[in-house]
């Protein structure tokens, strides 16, 4: 799956995210607390949840090298992620001027971030989702639509 193409996905505003990883939890922190109106919700790669909507993106859960936001009914990846989730926040419209840098680079910068997030970041043993700042706002699990 490319990013910006249309998904068929049941929730719309839903950031997936490595939860072990403490560079994106910082980001998931980042973006829940300025995001007022409470437009986007959250799911870590290692729930339920989270496994399905990766497995859905063509991600693998074991060795995530993204994350990816469902916005408008769109699957957005990488850089592009990034800047989708910015330019919803409240100050941060401004970040739609960096799509003017090509894809290619913007990528390459975040993928040499995304490689060397546990190196110099570090990571946890398990996801923490009880932070005040998410309350009400993961998705951890929901049942399947029922066939």
């Amino acid at each position: 799956m490319s990013s910006g193409e249309p998904i068929d996905w049941p929730e719309d505003g839903v950031i997936l995210y490595d939860g072990v990883c403490i560079f994106c939890a910082s980001w998931v922190r980042f973006v829940a607390i300025r995001d007022t109106a409470h437009r986007l919700r959250f799911t870590p790669i290692e729930s339920p949840y989270g496994r399905r909507l990766a497995e859905r993106l063509a991600i693998d859960p074991a060795n995530p090298d993204t994350n990816a936001v469902i916005l408008g009914g769109r699957a957005f990846f990488r850089s592009d992620a990034a800047l989708a989730v910015l330019s919803t926040l409240p100050g941060w419209r401004w970040v739609r001027s960096l799509r003017l840098v090509p894809l290619r680079v913007r990528d390459v910068v975040y993928g040499l971030i995304a490689r060397n997030r546990y190196r110099v970041f570090g990571r946890r043993d398990s996801c923490d989702v009880s932070a005040p700042w998410l309350a009400g706002r993961v998705i951890w699990d929901q049942p399947s639509d029922p066939d």
